[in-house]
């Protein structure tokens, strides 16, 4: 059984079920051809109860909906129509048909207006199409990890596991590089300032808490920007401009399932272990720093620290990991599958993945400083 049919009134509701593949095509086109289609009427397709589609189910799928359109009956979607009915439609659009339309479609600059308030509004319309793009990107990730939980396999986790090897492991030894001079050099500009003022002993407390509340989790999600969230999107666009996607879409695999929820568990994983390791050597770093100069003994350096932070100090900072995690796996995920056409294109959506992953991280902090304030943590 292909689809069950349901007849209400001048309306067809069509639910697609089970799996539409190559070696069913014969027995789905016999079945679709068998379907009576009063004048008038209206076809609903649904295709949540799909487990297979690829590109011959498809293509079955998509003459039986010509058919009903070239018989003047309207045809919609309860939801998303599939990604392989676009991949057929956009193949089998011409290049020239597609640029006369959009010349068609394109509206002429009104005269008499300025051209900068043209720009901007022009700029102001593809801002908003591009956000509601991205809550869509957001709002299918979501929906494919959840329902991934119905199944361990269906979350992958092999890929995951190389993708925590990838942005986590490899990345330890810069981010506690980086971790270990940020810690001496706070360090060394506040214990020339305090050391006029006799309080040394609060070097103590400024590394401590600016590394394990901000600077820790900070550093490691920009370093981790720059270094995962560019090859998130350079992956994936390298994918585009192959047509490796629009391969995994015709054979009927979800490439969100495949591509996109691997990489943001992954990083998910691995931001908070390297979190933890720039927390530890920052802390190194900076009572290395007081040990030599300020002849502070390590036994007193560590009891201050245990003295200054409070339980919630290392937490509050570790909770920001994860959430990071997501806006740079999103960031560099959402750029990635947007690429077309070229190679320069995809250099232009690197660069933006890069510098949004980025903005998105220092505002998130923004956002968690205020609310951790606020609740007094």
């Amino acid at each position: 059984m292909f689809f069950e049919v349901e007849r209400t009134g001048t309306q067809v509701e069509l639910e697609l079920t089970g799996q539409w593949r190559a070696l069913q095509i014969t027995d789905i086109e016999r079945a679709l051809a068998a379907i009576d289609l009063p004048a008038g009427s209206t076809v609903r397709v649904g295709t949540q109860g799909l487990t297979a589609l690829d590109l011959s189910g498809a293509w079955a799928l998509r003459e039986f909906l010509r058919r009903a359109r070239g018989g003047g009956l309207e045809v919609t979607f309860s939801g998303a129509p599939p990604d392989q009915l676009r991949l057929l439609d956009e193949t089998l659009a011409s290049a020239d048909a597609e640029a006369a339309a959009a010349a068609a479609a394109a509206p002429a600059a009104p005269s008499g207006h300025d051209p900068v308030l043209i720009a901007i509004g022009r700029y102001a319309v593809r801002a908003g199409a591009d956000m509601v793009e991205g809550l869509a990107f957001l709002g299918r990730a979501s929906t494919t990890f959840l329902g991934g939980l119905t199944s361990w396999k269906r979350l992958r986790p092999i890929s995951v596991a190389r993708h925590v090897y990838d942005t986590g492991i490899t990345a330890a030894p810069i981010v506690a590089l980086i971790a270990f001079l940020i810690s001496v050099i706070i360090a060394y500009m506040s214990a020339q300032q305090l050391r006029g003022l006799g309080a040394d002993i609060y070097v103590v407390d400024l590394v401590a808490i600016g590394v394990l509340r901000e600077l820790g989790v900070l550093l490691t999600s920009i370093i981790v920007a720059g270094r995962s969230g560019s090859a998130f999107a350079a992956e994936l666009g390298s994918m585009k401009l192959n047509e490796e996607v629009d391969a995994l879409i015709a054979t009927g695999v979800d490439p969100f399932e495949v591509l996109v929820v691997p990489r943001l568990l992954g990083l998910a994983i691995a931001l908070p272990l390297l979190t933890i390791i720039a927390d530890l050597v920052g802390l190194a770093g900076g009572g290395l720093l007081c040990r030599y100069l300020l002849d502070m003994p390590l036994t007193q350096f560590v009891g201050r620290v245990n003295y200054a932070i409070s339980p919630s100090t290392f937490w509050v900072g570790l909770l920001k990991a994860p959430v990071f995690a997501v806006l740079i796996g999103l960031a560099g995920c959402y750029r990635g599958m947007q690429v077309r056409g070229s190679a320069r294109e995809l250099g232009r959506l690197v660069t933006v993945a890069v510098v949004q992953a980025i903005f998105f991280v220092i505002f998130a902090d923004a956002l968690f400083a205020v609310l951790f304030m606020e609740m007094n943590i």
